[in-house]
């Protein structure tokens, strides 16, 4: 079974309470007449939605064995995630999985194994890039006392979002920039705790929500450049790249994925020729992705029944030379 053919497992759903009411009301009372307009609006919005929000987990051990099918380099992580799905099914128990960090080469599939975890768990997925980050006000929001100040990333996804346990992805942690002032990483100290997370207060809306119940998937490249402290709080897991065997299944998924996804799909037979795969197991998944999906079009216009060895280039990443005059 592919990626593409590994859907959202039923959940058994709960609900959780990720901030106080009476609290949100009494700070919205407390606001001045020259309060940030859209503290206000925030507060407002807060006791028009409520606080409840879904806190799923799977009704049935998920189908994990597919998923390392389609993604092998990931066989690790996965069968931790197994152990902590087994221990609350059937229970009244909520599911609590270790924050997770994934140490491995760029574009070896890391965000798409979160994206997949995240359908298998049923939940929601966000996605945050550090390495575009210079504050960390993006992740815990910036006083309502600074123009244009607004929640930060975690606030959106719980207060904004349907579940209270959703999957947040940190990419490339160790890419973080900051100054002396403003430490990108510095709310994750708290919110990679799973009592300090319950009460976190992002810095614009002032009042305390419950991310306690965030599932937490950083990515990086070099845990070196990560603090000490943050990679005590997680479980670190080093992908390695797939094996020939492995490349072959993760360059079939992703065409199975890509196929389904498109009505022009079903021109394409549900399977690569081998020599086609053998072409691709070179690449890493992200250039896999590239080149399929570029296959696709060179075998179009080719008149070719199929994604030939020849439709598929792995060079679209080089730097293009500068054009003379």
């Amino acid at each position: 079974m592919t990626t593409a053919m590994i859907k959202q497992e039923i959940a058994v759903a709960s609900f959780s309470k990720v901030y106080d009411l009476d609290r949100i009301e009494t700070a919205l009372n407390e606001l001045g007449d020259g309060a940030n307009d859209a503290l206000r609006t925030t507060y407002e919005k807060m006791l028009k939605i409520g606080n409840l929000r879904f806190c799923v987990k799977p009704n049935r051990m998920p189908s994990i064995d597919d998923l390392i099918g389609a993604l092998p380099n990931f066989e690790e992580p996965l069968d931790d995630v197994r152990r902590q799905v087994a221990l609350c099914i059937e229970t009244e128990d909520r599911l609590e999985l270790m924050p997770i960090l994934l140490l491995g080469d760029p574009g070896i599939g890391k965000t798409h194994f979160a994206k997949h975890l995240a359908r298998l768990l049923g939940t929601a997925y966000h996605y945050i890039a550090m390495s575009s980050l210079t504050a960390g006000w993006i992740l815990s929001g910036a006083s309502s006392q600074w123009k244009n100040a607004k929640p930060g990333k975690v606030f959106d996804a719980l207060v904004h979002g349907s579940y209270a346990n959703p999957v947040i992805v940190v990419d490339e942690i160790d890419k973080a920039t900051g100054d002396s002032q403003y430490d990108p990483l510095g709310a994750l100290y708290a919110l990679l705790e799973h009592d300090t997370a319950q009460t976190f207060i992002d810095e614009f809306a002032e009042v305390p929500i419950n991310a306690g119940h965030v599932i937490w998937i950083a990515t990086a490249n070099d845990e070196r450049a990560i603090p000490e402290p943050i990679l005590n709080r997680m479980n670190v897991y080093e992908i390695p790249p797939p094996d020939r065997d492995g490349a072959r299944r993760i360059a079939q998924a992703i065409y199975d994925e890509i196929r389904t996804a498109h009505g022009w799909g079903v021109r394409f037979p549900t399977q690569l020729d081998d020599r086609t795969l053998d072409a691709l197991t070179q690449a890493s998944p992200r250039e896999m992705r590239r080149a399929i999906l570029n296959g696709f079009g060179a075998a179009r216009i080719a008149g070719h029944e199929q994604i030939e060895p020849d439709d598929i280039r792995l060079d679209y990443g080089s730097r293009r030379k500068p054009i003379g005059f």
